[in-house]
C-alpha cells in the first residue's frame, strides 16, 4: 500500500504557484526530493505535514486526507529546514517538551527524550541551553524531537545542513537504518551526493513539478563528464591538499592558506565524499565546513539542459 499519495495537487501563493499539479505516491523506505532551492520541496513538506492547505487536489497519509486531520499527527515526526528554539531551553528540555505534546507522560517523555537524544549523539550537551549550541548540534537534537515518539513517517526537510563530514555520515547512517526498518522516510535536499547516499528512489522538482522520478544513477550518469568541485575547509590544508593528490580521480587542488581552505576537482564524486572521512580521521584533521557548488541541483538542472 501507498503510505503517501499525491493527486494533482496545486498550491498558489497569490500569483505565485509553489506547487503545480503533482500527482505521486512514495511507499516504505527512503525516499529523496531532491531540487534546487525554491524548487517546491518545503511546500510539499509542509502540504504532507499538514500544515498547509492546498488551492487544489487532495493529499493523503494511509489513506487519510492529511489537512485538519490532527490525529496523524502522533504517526509523524517532522524535522524542519528553519529553526524556531526557546534558547534558554536545554536540549533535553526541548526534546521531551515536544515528546510530551503527542500525550506521553511527564516520565515516558523523558525517557523517550534520552534514547532519542542518544541515538543522535547529543547525550553529553543535552543539558547545555539550545542558544548555545553549533549549526550542527542544533540540527540534531531537531531530528532528535523528530524521532522521539517513534513515528512511522519521518519528513526530514534538509536534514544535514551545517553538519561536517564526520556528522553527515553518521545521519546518513540513521536515515538509511529508519528506513529498513518498516519505516517511510521522506528527505528534502538539494545536494545530489546527500541523497545518493541515502536512496536511489528519487523525485527530482523543479519549479514546482516532478521533471523525474525513480532512479538517481540514471540523472548522475547524465552529468558523469562534468568534473565536481568542492571547498574544503579545514585545520591542516598544505597536509590535505597533499594527501588528496595522491588519488588519481582528483584532477587538482587550490589551497587558501588565509581562508583555511582547500579547492579540489574530482571525476568520481561518491569516492572522494566516502574517502573523506576516514582520510581526515587518520591524519588528524578537523574539517569545519564542505560547500560543493557543482552539486546544487541548478548545476545538474543546467547539465541536463545542455
Amino acid at each position: 500500500m501507498s503510505i503517501i499519495k499525491i493527486g494533482n495537487l496545486t498550491k498558489c501563493y497569490g500569483q505565485v504557484i509553489g506547487i503545480n499539479n503533482i500527482s505521486l505516491s512514495i511507499e516504505q523506505g527512503v525516499t529523496g526530493f531532491l531540487g534546487p532551492n525554491g524548487a517546491g520541496k518545503s511546500t510539499l513538506l509542509k502540504i504532507l505535514t499538514g500544515q498547509l492547505k492546498p488551492s487544489q487536489g487532495n493529499a493523503t497519509l494511509w489513506r487519510e486526507s492529511i489537512w485538519n486531520n490532527f490525529k496523524l499527527n502522533k504517526r509523524i515526526g517532522y524535522c524542519p529546514e528553519h529553526e524556531t528554539f526557546y534558547p534558554h531551553l536545554t536540549g533535553f528540555n526541548f526534546v521531551s517538551l515536544m515528546v510530551r505534546m503527542h500525550g506521553f507522560s511527564k516520565s515516558e517523555a523523558k525517557d523517550r527524550a534520552l534514547k532519542a537524544i542518544e541515538t543522535v549523539d547529543m547525550s553529553e550537551a543535552k543539558d547545555k541551553r539550545i542558544g548555545a549550541y553549533s549549526k550542527g548540534m542544533r540540527q540534531r537534537i531537531k531530528l532528535a524531537q523528530a524521532i522521539a515518539h517513534d513515528p512511522e513517517l519521518l519528513f526530514l526537510d534538509e536534514p544535514l545542513a551545517g553538519m561536517d563530514a564526520l556528522g553527515r555520515r553518521e545521519i546518513i547512517r540513521l536515515i538509511k537504518n529508519w528506513g529498513s526498518q518498516e519505516k517511510t522516510v521522506v528527505v528534502s535536499s538539494h545536494i545530489l551526493h546527500e541523497v545518493e547516499e541515502m536512496t536511489n528512489s528519487i523525485l527530482l522538482i523543479n519549479h514546482g513539478n516532478i521533471i523525474a522520478e525513480g532512479d538517481i544513477y540514471e540523472i548522475r550518469r547524465l552529468i558523469d563528464t562534468h568534473p565536481l568541485q568542492v571547498t574544503i575547509g579545514c585545520d591542516k590544508p598544505n597536509l590535505l591538499t597533499s594527501k588528496l593528490l595522491e588519488h588519481n580521480d582528483v584532477l587538482s587542488v587550490q589551497f587558501d592558506r588565509d581562508r583555511s581552505e582547500v579547492c579540489i576537482q574530482t571525476t568520481q564524486p561518491e569516492d572522494f565524499h566516502r574517502r573523506l572521512p576516514r582520510l581526515a580521521l587518520d591524519n588528524k584533521i578537523s574539517i569545519f565546513s564542505l560547500q560543493s557548488p557543482d552539486e546544487n541541483l541548478q548545476a545538474v538542472f543546467e547539465y541536463l539542459v545542455k
